[in-house]
């Protein structure tokens, strides 16, 4: 099969981090590109899901909760481990 050159840009540190990423799988930045664009085909879009991330309500409850026991002095918190553990096995 031909193949053809394809220039991309990226900054200097995120591709820094593919190529140790990659490597560490045993592939090349243009292997990695390769399979994505593959999988994009394959499935007729971008093969994983693009959000802005933003947490739901009951993810800011969650929050909110963490924030509230982290203020109260009332309830004891834990610096060591070991400490929380003997205590929950109390």
């Amino acid at each position: 099969m031909a193949t053809t050159n394809l220039s991309i840009r990226m900054d200097t540190e995120t591709k820094k981090q593919a190529e140790q990423l990659f490597g560490n799988l045993g592939m090349s930045i243009s292997t990695a590109f390769n399979i994505f664009v593959k999988q994009s085909l394959r499935v007729r879009g971008i093969p994983f899901s693009i959000t802005e991330n933003i947490p739901d309500s009951e993810a800011f409850a969650a929050l909110r909760e963490a924030r509230e026991i982290a203020r109260d002095p009332k309830i004891k918190g834990y610096t060591d481990v070991e400490e929380a553990l003997r205590d929950l096995k109390a």
